[in-house]
């Protein structure tokens, strides 16, 4: 008798499959793009440095002169103490945030917006950075850390400087049980088991005298859950041209 597959035992919903939530920290954004982000400065002074388990950079807890407390993701450079300043009027400066029309080209930056007052969606994972490349009337041209260039409305905030936290992957696990422990602190099971390794009656994919699927990789969004696997409701599938 086979077991369940993955794809069954993670809708049952089990705590194998959850995110420890209670562990974070909370959403780390820009602060709500009001009448004070667009038209002035508001400045805010680093109160703590912490590790948030869902994030690889360090995260700051930042007190605004309005007495609001927000989460920051770090740049390098930045240390307790240290002042920053959001806002379209604000400096050119390692943690601050403000539109990318006001930033020079070649800088680099993170946390960078896909639509203005989003909060910051690109480029946020531990010693990584965007450069700046151009500036195009209300469009700016920014060059991410894959290289790929994209272009995004120039009213969209970011903030200034490289994410901490660098080098985290020069740093080798060594040891199966380590990476076990950190993908597990975000949900992500581990060791997988790929369908076609598996036996017949373990995997629709599996069983066979070599390694293959035995029949098509797309199923239909209403197949029952034994048998979605693969390309789950695929519009097309294969090499593009």
């Amino acid at each position: 008798m086979g077991k369940r597959i993955i794809s069954q035992r993670r809708g049952r919903g089990t705590h194998t499959y959850k995110a420890p939530s209670h562990r974070y920290n909370g959403r780390v954004k820009h602060r709500s793009y009001d009448n004070v982000e667009r038209d002035g400065v508001t400045r805010g002074v680093v109160r703590e440095l912490f590790n948030d388990p869902a994030r690889t950079s360090p995260v700051a807890t930042i007190l605004f002169d309005n007495k609001e407390q927000e989460l920051f993701l770090v740049p390098e450079g930045l240390r307790l103490g240290s002042n920053i300043a959001t806002g379209t009027m604000a400096e050119v400066e390692i943690g601050n945030t403000l539109p990318l029309k006001n930033v020079p080209e070649g800088t680099y930056i993170y946390n960078i917006e896909s639509r203005p007052g989003d909060g910051g969606k690109f480029v946020r994972s531990s010693g990584t950075y965007a450069t700046l490349i151009a500036h195009d009337s209300m469009k700016t041209v920014i060059q991410f850390p894959s290289g790929v260039m994209k272009t995004l409305n120039s009213e969209c905030r970011c903030t200034i400087g490289v994410v901490a936290g660098g080098g985290r992957k020069e740093k080798p696990l060594i040891k199966a049980g380590k990476k076990f422990h950190k993908l597990r602190s975000k949900a992500t099971l581990y060791p997988k088991v790929r369908g076609i390794a598996m036996n017949h009656n373990d995997h629709p994919f599996g069983g066979g005298n070599h390694k293959h699927p035995g029949k098509g990789t797309t199923c239909s969004r209403n197949a029952p859950p034994g048998r979605k696997v693969g390309h789950i409701a695929a519009k097309r599938t294969g090499r593009r041209r």
